[in-house]
């Protein structure tokens, strides 16, 4: 697992998440574990390296 620290676009406060590196590409949504807003989640991955990482709300 890849942790991966970034900022909540809710609340602007620094989360991580840990991130499966064996996916390459993937999106799902998880919730912010400080204010508990929905997020979608977009990692991209190359050869167990993080290259891509995208968290934006879901307008709820």
């Amino acid at each position: 697992m890849y942790e991966h620290f970034f900022q909540c676009p809710y609340c602007w406060e620094e989360i991580s998440m840990l991130l499966d590196p064996s996916i390459t590409r993937q999106t799902y949504v998880e919730d912010c574990e400080v204010c508990c807003n929905p997020l979608s989640v977009s990692p991209v991955f190359n050869d167990g390296a993080l290259i891509g990482f995208e968290a934006m709300d879901i307008g709820q």
